[in-house]
């Protein structure tokens, strides 16, 4: 078992060292971008990447307080499923108006990984591999697909 800094301090290892590793990879436009806290450009709207104990995930998360205003934002992702299942390759998990961990409403499209462990460092290159494509996969969806929320800002 860990201290809670000797977690700490291992989640922040994993992290620098997936960012290193995927910092030559450019966004679809060319451009450099800080893969770990992808920017989308759109209040509410985030990339989410976490790996814990047993399992990870990467999700599209929408945080808009308002839940009404947030079911705007998934039926716009709704309309691009297709487009978004065809970047990635795969289907995505699809869940509207859940609870998170702090006890507030968010949705959220993600694919999840069991059996992994971040604190088990022969797991790090399954994370990576199970990470790098899918973030790079959604940048290329979101390239196009970002425009489609502009009236929503």
């Amino acid at each position: 078992m860990y201290s809670k800094d000797e977690a700490s301090q291992l989640k922040q290892t994993f992290w620098t060292t997936f960012g290193q590793y995927i910092s030559p990879q450019l966004s679809a436009e060319g451009l450099r971008v800080n893969w770990v806290n992808y920017k989308t450009g759109i209040k509410y709207i985030y990339f989410r990447m976490e790996a814990g104990k047993k399992s990870a995930s990467i999700a599209i998360e929408i945080v808009h307080p308002d839940a009404g205003i947030q079911e705007l934002f998934f039926e716009q992702f709704l309309e691009l499923k297709n487009v978004l299942h065809s970047a990635l390759n795969e289907e995505w998990e699809w869940q509207l108006h859940r609870m998170d961990e702090e006890g507030k409403i968010t949705s959220r499209i993600i694919r999840q990984l069991y059996g992994v462990s971040i604190f088990n460092k022969n797991d790090w290159p399954a994370l990576i591999s199970f990470f790098k494509p899918r973030v790079i996969a959604l940048d290329e969806f979101w390239s196009d697909a970002k425009y489609a929320f502009d009236a929503l800002k």
